[in-house]
């Protein structure tokens, strides 16, 4: 059932937003922001000199070499990712389940999409002997798959794919001439980084990896929109503007007049450049959410529910399937459905699994965990300093009611 009215469902234009971090913005970020307000012009298109050599500093902190001509910003990552899937031309191939905003942005392209399977231990991450019969069937069936979307610390599933399977996909990704698309917008929030490890394609792969990261992950607000991508090193293509992807990426974002507005630039480059403040929120809200969903996690294995355990993000991927005579007993037969029912149920956005890729009759739904932080600023951000959140009153509530709408499913 295909469903367009004006309630926020829609398959496109009623997408369900990424998890929000749900706390108050950093006082310093704010003042950037606020002092730069007078600024009328916009960034260049692809992001101004400052920007972007606060964006590849960001990477080589992470291990990767990259200058400031390897970058380009956008107003957010669905412009940027628009962008790059434009210049590289040919079918997309996407992991199953994969983030609501990618497929709308391959079909306003007029491309086809292919949806992978995940291993059983993650998401995020296409299964290689998978993606190398999709690949064998899209061309016997006279496609063109060039370009393959991936995510390591993954939205929806909240984890992160082991690295001898990120590097067997990549491999066999590159093999068969495609291009890697690696969103690493939430490497950043891990729950547990002393005991997780991530590892980039784009370090193993260092010439067929685009690196995409939006800012609303881990280091600046949602309504702040800016998103950075790091393109491979530069190399001799770039004097062939056709062959160039970075050229042809900043073609498309100039011709759409996407720019990062004037008083973000300064607040995003800031955050790039990951002073004190920033790193410790950071470190701080990825913790929090990270006790908070391992809470929620504990009350969906409980209910008899099915559910990877969260290790990044701030969001709870769960399989309502065993449950699904009781779901059945209220009209719940599908994943559009099973939104319905819990989004009135608990109050909260709780997006279908049908949302990410999967099929419709899969009784999966995503929630974001901010949902448990608190009602008011006050509360937000007493939970965020506190040592054992999930022990507040009004979290406890929240977790406490969760659970009873998962067990009356039985």
């Amino acid at each position: 059932m295909r469903q367009t009215a004006p309630d926020g469902r829609g398959p496109v234009r009623y997408g369900p937003p990424a998890p929000d971090i749900g706390l108050p913005v950093l006082p310093g970020l704010a003042a950037l922001l606020a002092a730069a307000a007078g600024r009328a012009a916009a960034e260049p298109p692809g992001g101004g000199p400052v920007l972007r050599e606060a964006a590849s500093g960001y990477w080589w902190r992470r291990g990767l070499r990259t200058h400031a001509e390897d970058v380009v910003a956008a107003p957010g990552a669905p412009t940027l990712l628009l962008a790059l899937i434009a210049a590289h031309g040919g079918d997309v191939l996407l992991p199953r389940p994969c983030p609501a905003w990618w497929a709308p942005q391959v079909r306003l392209l007029g491309r086809p999409a292919y949806h992978v399977p995940t291993p059983a231990e993650c998401g995020g991450v296409p299964d290689p002997y998978a993606l190398l019969e999709t690949v064998r069937r899209v061309r016997a069936e006279g496609g063109d798959p060039r370009v393959l979307l991936l995510s390591v610390a993954d939205d929806p599933t909240a984890t992160v794919a082991p690295p001898e399977l990120v590097r067997e996909a990549c491999e066999a990704a590159v093999a068969e001439g495609l291009h890697v698309v690696s969103d690493e917008t939430w490497r950043d929030t891990l729950h547990h980084p002393q005991d997780t490890v991530l590892l980039s394609p784009a370090e193993m792969c260092p010439d067929d990896v685009t690196v995409l990261t939006d800012l609303s992950g881990a280091l600046a607000p949602a309504a702040w929109p800016c998103a950075v991508a790091r393109f491979p090193p530069t190399g001799p293509s770039r004097a062939d503007r056709w062959t160039d992807r970075r050229a042809r990426t900043l073609d498309v974002l100039t011709a759409l007049g996407a720019v990062v507005t004037g008083p973000v630039a300064p607040a995003a480059a800031h955050a790039l450049d990951e002073p004190e403040d920033v790193i410790v929120r950071a470190r701080r809200a990825a913790a929090l959410h990270g006790r908070i969903a391992a809470a929620a996690h504990r009350a969906v294995l409980a209910a008899g529910a099915l559910s990877r355990p969260p290790r990044a993000g701030r969001h709870l991927y769960v399989d309502l399937g065993p449950l699904r005579e009781g779901l059945a007993a209220r009209g719940v037969t599908d994943s559009l459905e099973l939104e319905q029912h819990l989004t009135h149920r608990l109050g909260a956005p709780a997006p279908g699994g049908h949302r990410f890729g999967d099929e419709l009759g899969a009784l999966r739904v995503r929630w974001g965990t901010g949902m448990f932080l608190g009602a008011t600023e006050e509360e937000r951000t007493e939970t965020l300093t506190v040592p054992d959140p999930e022990e507040l009153p009004h979290v406890a509530r929240a977790l406490k009611e969760f659970g009873e709408a998962l067990e009356e499913l039985r």
